[in-house]
């Protein structure tokens, strides 16, 4: 049982020592103009708060790995736990808010739309904290052991799994390996290509019956995106946006009334 209760101790220091690094490296790198604005949490604060968010962010998840490190203080485990639980909320209310902004888990690397993977990994992410609660040992008793032993036991190797599962950074570093370039200077799928996932996705079936037609009457690309524009049954206009990157990505629609603005429903539109 203690090995069960210790396995995830340093697959949980890793993550948030990534975290650390990734965001401390997007901050001081500057990026494009705008960059941060599109990253959790610092899309839910004023321009000129952005970056500090970042790196506020990032030092909670420093001082939360110091201490699974080297203390076995109730204080850093249920303050993981916290962290995790939190951040689960947090893109909940990104994807509700601001639909096509990124998660920032990982700096800018995490800039593709917070999907369900994303979340799931939170999710995942605080049920592994929540189990190293009562590990009776330090992270880093918990390390030198899998020195000792040769390999990790069978219960961390599960964890990574199911957290490389989760990870759509995975397929964005991937991408930049092959292309070298951020995807909105890639070439993208043929819009034949985007069309079919478009179809695929949960948000086409929920709104196919409220379409005139099937087939789009315009279609056009901004940056990483492509737009499908469409009639529905009131000649209203139905725009689905389809992200560029990913085997399954994320899919946005919006309606836009012909009456007039006034008539406009509320919704987050995808900013380009």
């Amino acid at each position: 049982m203690t090995l069960v209760l210790e396995s995830q101790l340093p697959l949980l220091i890793v993550m948030l020592t990534l975290g650390t690094v990734a965001k401390v490296r997007t901050v001081g790198s500057g990026g494009e103009p705008g960059a941060l604005s599109r990253l959790g949490p610092a899309v839910l604060v004023p321009g000129r708060m952005q970056a500090p968010a970042l790196l506020v962010c990032a030092a909670g998840e420093l001082m939360l790995a110091a201490g699974l490190l080297f203390s076995t203080h109730p204080f850093f485990r249920w303050g993981t736990v916290a962290f995790f639980a939190m951040s689960t909320y947090v893109l909940l209310e990104l994807r509700r808010r601001v639909p096509d902004a990124g998660c920032g888990c990982f700096g800018e690397v995490s800039s593709a739309p917070v999907g369900w993977r994303s979340i799931g990994r939170t999710v995942a992410l605080t049920g592994l904290a929540g189990v190293s609660v009562w590990s009776p040992v330090t992270g880093w008793a918990a390390a030198t052991g899998w020195v000792e032993a040769g390999l990790p036991p069978w219960y961390a190797a599960a964890g990574v799994a199911l957290l490389a599962l989760l990870s759509p950074e995975i397929e964005e570093l991937i991408d930049r390996v092959r292309y070298r370039a951020p995807c909105e200077q890639r070439r993208g799928p043929a819009e034949s290509v985007t069309l079919s996932r478009l179809r695929s996705s949960g948000t086409w079936r929920a709104h196919r019956q409220e379409l005139a037609s099937a087939e789009p009457y315009d279609s056009w690309r901004e940056l990483c995106w492509r737009f499908f524009a469409f009639r529905n049954h009131d000649d209203d206009d139905v725009v689905f946006a389809v992200y560029l990157s990913g085997r399954r990505p994320a899919v946005r629609m919006a309606v836009a009334s012909r009456e007039g603005s006034d008539s406009l429903p509320d919704y987050v539109p995808v900013s380009a």
